[in-house]
């Protein structure tokens, strides 16, 4: 390939690679300054082409992202956040998760700014202010300290961080509602292409698109089955089965009544009675999702820069990646494999190699299959859960 100017056409901006600049600059150099002109690589004019030839590369590419962030499908960052507005549409902040706890302790005890610990040792930061009632214990509610889908099950959340007189224990009895991290461009990009089908291309396509844009729904996922008979997930005739992480149950019995087909069974175990302007009531249904925790070891054999820190980051990808699969998709062993490769900076210089990954579900014998979800379940990632053995 030979150096051209950029251009724009009907298939998209097209620029010169690095090389071609720097081969031009050089074959340009030699039509200036003459064929014989001394330009290998530990000349100083050749170092000096070479850092010029890498700006000029760099300025076309900003040049390719500006182009490229005028459309959904390619566009990154700010860039995307600043399309997708035209869909009356934005980016998703991060959540915490968030605990209700039972605190005991002596009647009239006031705690301020409490904090408590889960088993990995995380902060979840009570009420700014509560006083202990004459029953001796209350129940408040306790909010991660770091955003994301950290989880805590019941009986995580029993140490205090910051004991004060009077307060005597901490416990909960019920699992974490999960929070969420940032919202990546690739789910973006999917949420803005399932906005644009409210239209709708489909009544399936609008009733999954309308549920996906309530607010604070993390996850959603829309069946259907249009046979006579239950289909192979179980699901009735004639029927959409809409599942949900987050938001009001009013607002997502609302956008399931607006879409949904005449005469369509809505199926879940979750019942809200919505009344039309004519007094008629239509009872929607739909699920939340089951949660499944996920077991895993990981056998890692350590080669040269390998640190403790990089077990704690591959532990981490491991529950990130658990706690952002989509509802329904069953877990691909293969994957995780990836997914812990990414904790090492340079694949080309390796600080480890994994010689095994099994996985189950909690408290079941782990094995190399892969793992299967119903499809109102989705994984879960706990990194009390997540082993590595290093050798």
């Amino acid at each position: 390939m030979t150096y051209f100017s950029p251009y724009i056409d009907k298939t998209g901006f097209h620029m010169p690679t690095y090389l071609d600049i720097r081969e031009k600059l050089i074959e340009d150099a030699k039509s200036i300054f003459g064929q014989d002109i001394y330009l290998k690589e530990d000349s100083q004019d050749y170092q000096w082409i070479a850092t010029v030839s890498e700006k000029i590369y760099d300025a076309f590419q900003v040049a390719q992202e500006v182009y490229n962030n005028r459309g959904p499908n390619v566009a990154i960052g700010s860039g995307l956040d600043s399309i997708v507005k035209i869909n009356g549409i934005k980016r998703k902040p991060h959540t915490y998760s968030k605990c209700p706890v039972i605190i005991t302790g002596l009647k009239d005890t006031e705690i301020k700014n409490g904090i408590v610990l889960d088993r990995g040792n995380i902060k979840w930061n009570l009420p700014v202010s509560f006083i202990i009632p004459e029953k001796e214990q209350i129940e408040v509610m306790a909010t991660c300290d770091i955003p994301g889908p950290i989880v805590a099950n019941p009986g995580d959340l029993t140490t205090i961080y910051n004991p004060t007189y009077g307060w005597n224990g901490c416990y909960n009895e019920v699992s974490a509602e999960l929070g969420s991290y940032v919202e990546d461009d690739s789910k973006l990009r999917v949420r803005q292409s399932q906005s644009t089908a409210q239209a709708s291309l489909t009544m399936l396509e609008g009733t999954s698109g309308a549920v996906a844009q309530i607010k604070n729904v993390k996850r959603s996922k829309t069946y259907e089955n249009d046979t006579n008979n239950i289909d192979e997930l179980g699901l009735p005739p004639h029927s959409i089965t809409v599942v949900v992480e987050g938001g009001e149950n009013k607002d997502i019995a609302n956008a399931v009544w607006k879409h949904k087909g005449i005469g369509c069974f809505t199926n879940g175990d979750v019942t809200i009675n919505i009344i039309d302007s004519k007094g008629q009531t239509t009872p929607i249904r739909f699920f939340r999702p089951t949660y499944v925790d996920i077991d895993v070891t990981i056998n890692i054999k350590q080669l040269n820069g390998y640190t403790t820190q990089t077990t704690e980051d591959i532990k981490n990808n491991l529950q990130k990646y658990l706690n952002s699969m989509e509802i329904g998709s069953s877990l691909s062993l293969s994957a995780l494999w990836g997914v812990a490769l990414q904790a090492m900076p340079n694949l080309m210089n390796p600080m480890f190699s994994i010689t095994s990954i099994t996985a189950a579900r909690h408290g079941e014998e782990q094995n190399l299959e892969d793992i299967k979800m119903n499809f109102n379940e989705v994984c879960r990632g706990n990194i009390n859960y997540i082993i590595a053995n290093v050798i």
